[in-house]
């Protein structure tokens, strides 16, 4: 089923209603999106027009398309730098080579002068011809000048040679598959999925991922055959043959510092100068602000540099476990910002048909609630935000960074495993959410295992044994020997951190980073017209800190030591010493309340049932232990988003009962 078909008829048999509701600003239009296809044989002009008619929510300032023998390429736009003349697709001289961009590249301005120093003409002012001329001059080396965030694809006609490029972090998506004769490529899964013979199936081993770290991390999508291009990452296709390989990984080979004092007084300069090169637009700015240490620190650099008032937007709860506002205020006050807020409440969920359509594929971060509707209130004033993301992995904000620090004293327990993960789980289960005991019973599951399993435990929703627990017998059989895990041991050996506080931030930029948090801010951002920035995901600033001594970063029961020193000046003291609370949402609670009967009645019906995929019992026994005070929320709301993106993208119109929150 096409998803612009989908968009027509709705989700399930009551769907007219929510499409009515969500077009007036679920779907207005946000950053720019690229599709392509090239081929041995002649690419299909056509279904690519329509792969890019489905990218029009991502830009709606302009469309432009290239054609030619052998590939077809197009985008759609949201114009923030040469609004008047950046169009795309962009051509070198001879028009042997094609560009098409997602992203932004901030230090255009002087790549710029440079191509025009070795001879290369321009014709429009903006960043994306930067690339085609870059291309030219060095190859896929070109990747290394950039300072930005993109995903981007140049045809070579004469080498009849595609190449695609992520940015370094993750912060522009890229989706792609092959048959071996051609390639298709988009800035979102849905365009892909535009090939009626591309039947959409599940990736179980893509499921079985989901359903351990709450989403689905790259190589893999939701959907057989398709893949996320990873973080960093190119992927070169000629002669029916798709390569892909990796341009960029954080450094984090320790380097010892003067003083703590210069140290800090370097951190200022990099973050006031990431911030300021984040800062041109021809369009509205303003910063979304938790209340939290790195939103407003970016706030707090913002107004150092700026002559003009700050826009800043908050969002919070009723509940005082969760709300941030307060904090926000202060540090509105001290900077005299424009500032605006709003109170999120189980009425909210309203909006999880419009996630599950922009997601694409299950995600299962609640917080993506508050993130869509602090980004929907600033779409209304701005068309740029800058936000504090990066802050907690650079500088060892977690919590769980203590927890792994002092777990990492104690040697493994492997002969009690079985104990004490039937004690620590059972402890969790049983206790608040964000209580002390809840805490100790993570520390205590975690005794039993070497540190990288220690710390995907700690980042699990399931647990391996949760999970065979979840699983019908065909699907236990299935994926018997994938072993989500692995990825956390790749990446923990794949580490040149000295210490396993710095390996476990170092493994959280290649994995939760890329995957959750930046996915996240991303559909939000674009589901509702905005262009996100992150000045702590600067490569420089990040290159900076990744050898930075662990010392500085988690120290005698303090998170992120030296940023706190570097800021302290620049915000009220609350805001310094204050513990981190964290973005989230008290879902525990909405799920023995407000919806519990969504969660009853989306994973128990017939049409969850008849997937196959997991016992039906073990699902109601999940629910009915929640609703008697044990806490599941994040399992079943994994499970409530996978089931809400089955009947969005898979189930025939029709055949699902509606979502609830979807009707009139």
């Amino acid at each position: 089923m096409l998803v612009c078909e989908l968009m027509a008829i709705g989700i399930g048999n009551n769907q007219g209603a929510w499409r009515t509701r969500s077009h007036g600003w679920g779907l207005k239009a946000p950053m720019c999106g690229i599709a392509g296809i090239v081929s041995m044989g002649h690419p299909d002009s056509g279904l690519l027009r329509c792969m890019c008619k489905v990218l029009a929510h991502r830009g709606p300032d302009g469309a432009g398309f290239h054609d030619d023998e052998h590939a077809t390429l197009g985008m759609r736009r949201l114009a923030i730098i040469d609004v008047a003349g950046g169009d795309q697709p962009v051509y070198n001289e001879d028009r042997t080579v094609v560009a098409v961009f997602n992203g932004e590249i901030y230090n255009y301005a002087a790549l710029r002068r440079e191509l025009r120093h070795r001879g290369h003409r321009f014709v429009t002012d903006g960043d994306t011809e930067c690339l085609v001329h870059l291309y030219e001059e060095f190859g896929d080396d070109l990747v290394h000048r950039l300072r930005g965030m993109f995903a981007f694809a140049i045809w070579d006609r004469t080498g009849r040679r595609l190449l695609l490029a992520r940015d370094r972090v993750g912060k522009k998506p890229l989706f792609w598959r092959s048959d071996g004769a051609t390639l298709w490529f988009g800035s979102e899964l849905k365009a892909l999925m535009q090939d009626v013979a591309a039947r959409p199936e599940v990736d179980l081993v893509a499921l079985h991922h989901y359903l351990t770290y709450q989403y689905v991390p790259a190589p893999w999508s939701i959907l057989r055959g398709i893949h996320k291009l990873p973080p960093g990452h190119l992927l070169s296709w000629q002669d029916g043959v798709a390569v892909t390989s990796r341009y960029w990984r954080l450094d984090c080979t320790p380097r010892e510092i003067t003083s703590e004092e210069q140290a800090a007084e370097q951190l200022r300069d990099h973050l006031l100068e990431a911030t300021r090169v984040r800062m041109v637009s021809e369009r509205p700015l303003g910063a979304f602000l938790s209340g939290g240490l790195d939103s407003s620190a970016v706030v707090a650099a913002m107004a150092r540099q700026s002559g003009e008032r700050i826009k800043t937007f908050s969002v919070g709860f009723d509940e005082d476990e969760f709300d941030e506002r307060r904090y926000a205020r202060m540090l509105a006050r001290r900077y005299a910002t424009d500032h605006h807020e709003m109170v999120v409440t189980p009425s909210a969920l309203d909006v999880l048909p419009t996630l599950s359509w922009h997601y694409d594929e299950p995600f299962a971060d609640s917080s993506a609630i508050p993130t869509f509707y602090v980004a929907r209130m600033s779409s209304e004033q701005v068309t740029v935000i800058l936000n504090g993301d990066g802050g907690d992995e650079l500088f060892g904000g977690y919590l769980r960074y203590l927890l792994m620090s002092h777990a990492g004293r104690i040697p493994a327990l492997p002969f009690l495993r079985g104990r004490l993960d039937r004690v620590g789980s059972s402890l969790s289960a049983r206790c608040a959410p964000r209580s002390a005991l809840r805490r100790a019973g993570r520390a205590v599951e975690l005794l039993g295992h070497p540190t990288p399993r220690r710390y995907a435990r700690l980042m699990s929703y399931f647990t391996p044994e949760q999970k065979t627990a979840l699983y019908s017998d065909a699907l236990r059989t299935r994926l018997a020997e994938v072993d989500s895990y692995d990825l956390f041991d790749e990446a923990f050996a794949a580490s040149r951190a000295a210490s396993d506080v710095c390996r476990v931030m170092d493994v959280d930029v290649n994995t939760y980073l890329p995957g959750d948090l930046l996915v996240k801010v991303d559909i939000a951002t674009m589901a509702n017209s905005l262009e996100a920035r992150s000045p702590f995901l600067d490569h420089h600033l990040m290159e900076w800190a990744a050898g930075l001594p662990a010392r500085l970063k988690v120290r005698s029961g303090t998170t992120k030591y030296l940023l706190k020193k570097a800021v302290a000046d620049w915000l009220p003291p609350a805001l310094v010493t204050r513990p981190k609370m964290g973005f989230g949402v008290p879902l525990a609670r909405w799920l023995r309340t407000d919806l519990s009967e969504l969660s009853w009645d989306v994973l128990t019906d017939g049409t969850a049932r008849s997937r196959g995929l997991f016992r039906p019992e073990a699902v109601r026994e999940m629910l009915a232990r929640h609703e008697n005070g044990q806490d599941h929320a994040n399992r079943i709301w994994a499970l409530i988003q996978f089931e809400l993106w089955c009947r969005a993208f898979l189930d025939p119109p029709g055949t699902s009962n509606p979502a609830p929150g979807s009707g009139p």
